[in-house]
């Protein structure tokens, strides 16, 4: 059995990491041979849709996984664009030898690409976090999800509300897995492996004496004044405490043009995954617009609160430790206030966050492939010219 695992942008290696531990896992405890068809040979493609200079041999060693065994370097540009060249790509890999399953995770521009283009190639597709909804159209994340979610075969849900929002769009049960997050998998697995930031020591940081804060959606860096706000109400708002931000280069290019000077706010490089999240874990709160720290938050129990008017994961908000606050600037400061007196709620982990999601999805995948619902079907047919535009207008 060949399965492709697709990661197209940072988070998506946090989310596959687990579920190739467990595959390998499986494979040498197994003692299925190699060339067997029960053996579960995977490849990690990464896209490429994000470019990171801190993805580098020693990223993935922290993870505990190989470096991609195919980079399809889409890299840059519009939507549009990058889909393109990522579903074109990914169509010549699957040319040269065609996988029994797709695996997509999470809501990027490659969800969806490849999961077309895996579809159209007659390869069933499974979601890893399928079913999440924000309700927000203009997300580009939310139409991903859509499109990729109206022709996955398999989901593998992270909660109760993800099933139930598949049910009502028509998904059968059958195709249902309530498996828990992969997410929670990386992080659970990683408690020990934790590493202290150089400049943890280099700012004379306290356990729950700072807060961590990272910004990127247009709704909150792309109009300057209202960022110069936001950021200097939450400065002001945590009564002098130190705030790490380490910075999306999305958000640098504008900061660098504000001239914001507010002397407790010690901008970083983006970090590694155990830096930052031995920088999370210690905090007194994390502030955010990210969906994907907020379940991190909610497990390790830190205050989270959230620059969004809705969210996908609102299991975080619902039973853990986040909170929306919204996008207006004014609505900061009182968050912080409650925060600072000691007012914030005790959250709660949601069902099945336990660190075994990748256990689940791989014992799944097995059983699916053992009956036989992965058996490839024919694809789609690819006509060269798929009608005559001269016709068509002479119909008119």
């Amino acid at each position: 059995m060949l399965i492709d695992i697709i990661a197209g942008a940072r988070p998506n290696f946090m989310k596959i990491a687990p579920i190739i531990k467990e595959i390998e896992r499986v494979n040498n405890t197994s003692g299925i041979e190699k060339n067997s068809d029960n053996y579960l040979e995977y490849r990690l493609i990464h896209t490429g849709q994000h470019y990171d200079k801190n993805m580098s041999g020693a990223f993935f060693e922290q993870l505990g996984i190989p470096e991609p065994h195919i980079n399809l370097e889409s890299g840059s540009g519009t939507q549009s664009e990058q889909t393109g060249r990522i579903m074109t790509r990914f169509e010549e890999v699957l040319k040269v030898k065609i996988s029994d399953l797709c695996i997509v995770v999470g809501d990027v521009t490659s969800t969806m690409a490849c999961s077309i283009t895996a579809k159209k190639m007659g390869v069933r597709v499974a979601h890893v976090e399928g079913g999440i909804r924000s309700g927000d159209m203009t997300m580009p994340e939310e139409i991903n999800r859509l499109a990729t979610d109206s022709i996955t075969d398999y989901f593998f849900t992270t909660s109760e509300i993800a099933n139930k929002n598949l049910r009502n769009e028509g998904v059968d049960d059958d195709r249902i897995f309530f498996v828990g997050n992969t997410m929670i998998d990386t992080l659970l697995g990683n408690l020990e492996k934790l590493q202290k930031p150089s400049m943890y020591d280099e700012e004379s940081l306290e356990e729950g004496q700072y807060f961590v804060m990272t910004l990127h959606r247009p709704a909150n860096v792309d109009e300057q004044n209202k960022l110069k706000e936001l950021i200097d109400n939450i400065a002001e708002g945590v009564n002098g405490e130190k705030i790490i931000f380490p910075v999306h280069p999305r958000t640098k290019n504008i900061l660098d043009d504000l001239g914001i000077s507010q002397s407790n706010i010690i901008y970083t490089e983006p970090l590694g995954y155990l830096e930052f999240i031995y920088l999370v874990k210690h905090a007194r709160a994390v502030i955010t617009d990210s969906g994907g720290i907020t379940e991190e938050t909610t497990v390790l129990e830190i205050p989270c609160l959230t620059l969004r008017d809705n969210t996908e994961r609102p299991e975080t908000v619902t039973e853990g430790t986040n909170e929306l606050i919204g996008t207006n600037p004014e609505s900061v400061k009182p968050a912080l206030r409650q925060l600072m007196r000691g007012n914030w709620k005790k959250g709660t982990t949601p069902q099945k966050w336990d660190g075994k999601a990748s256990v689940r999805i791989i014992e799944t995948i097995c059983d699916l492939w053992s009956s036989g619902k992965l058996d490839s079907h024919e694809p789609f047919v690819d006509h060269e010219l798929m009608y005559n535009p001269t016709n068509l207008y002479s119909e008119m």
